[in-house]
């Protein structure tokens, strides 16, 4: 399986590249779509918080690009400078999808509450995962349990990228609905914001198809060390 995994690998990566470069594309093309509104990121994301009757979350800004998110922990809505302070289709795309998170959390939302439970168990499995993987394939013939448990730490990972899919996917469907039965945006505009996270969505998809060709590669090599021993 060594010469079909890195086809299958290059093939993934150039799906990753070409995705991201599409989203990057597509985010540019909509900041320069400015909402007839008036309405900058934040304040979009403060009236979505507001019309769900959520009252304990906080928007504020954070340095960097793409570095938007819901943190449930203490409850704020995290927006990068751009997106908090511009006034665009790309903003308000993002503003909302992540208040989507926010209300997800608030609503009891099935897989976001389990994706939150596999933080802890994934972030302890980054770390040690890939020194394990390594030994494990370096001492397959004298101790294979090692390689085993390595696979059991990145199919952990791979859940965790499985159950992300559902909770973007509905973060951005509740986005939409929203921008559109309050008729936040124009007709261009919701379309504009529309495309932009549906491309945003794709890169979780293909980040989750490389997971599960990457645990597919290591029980290869185990079950193919456990033939040899048998």
């Amino acid at each position: 399986m060594g010469m079909s995994y890195l086809i299958l690998a290059g093939a993934i990566m150039l799906a990753s590249w070409a995705v991201s470069a599409r989203l990057k594309s597509k985010f540019a093309h909509y900041s320069k779509l400015q909402l007839q509104n008036g309405m900058s990121g934040a304040e979009i994301a403060e009236k979505m918080l507001a019309d769900n009757g959520i009252r304990d979350v906080r928007v504020i800004s954070v340095a960097g690009q793409l570095t938007d998110h819901y943190n449930p922990v203490d409850k704020t809505v995290n927006l990068s400078e751009a997106v908090y302070n511009q006034r665009n289709a790309a903003a308000a795309a993002v503003a909302a999808h992540e208040c989507g998170h926010a209300v997800q959390h608030a609503v009891g939302y099935e897989w976001l509450t389990m994706r939150s439970k596999l933080v802890p168990f994934v972030n302890v499995a980054s770390t040690y995962m890939q020194w394990i993987l390594l030994g494990g394939i370096l001492l397959m013939n004298t101790f294979p349990q090692l390689l085993l448990f390595g696979i059991v730490l990145f199919a952990a990972t791979t859940v965790f990228s499985l159950v992300t899919l559902p909770v973007e996917y509905d973060a951005s469907h509740r986005a939409l609905a929203w921008l559109e039965n309050k008729r936040m945006l124009t007709q261009q505009e919701q379309a504009g914001a529309k495309d932009a996270l549906k491309w945003a969505a794709r890169t979780y998809l293909v980040a989750a198809l490389g997971s599960i060709a990457t645990l597919l590669y290591y029980v290869s090599i185990y079950m193919g060390g456990s033939s040899q021993r048998d």
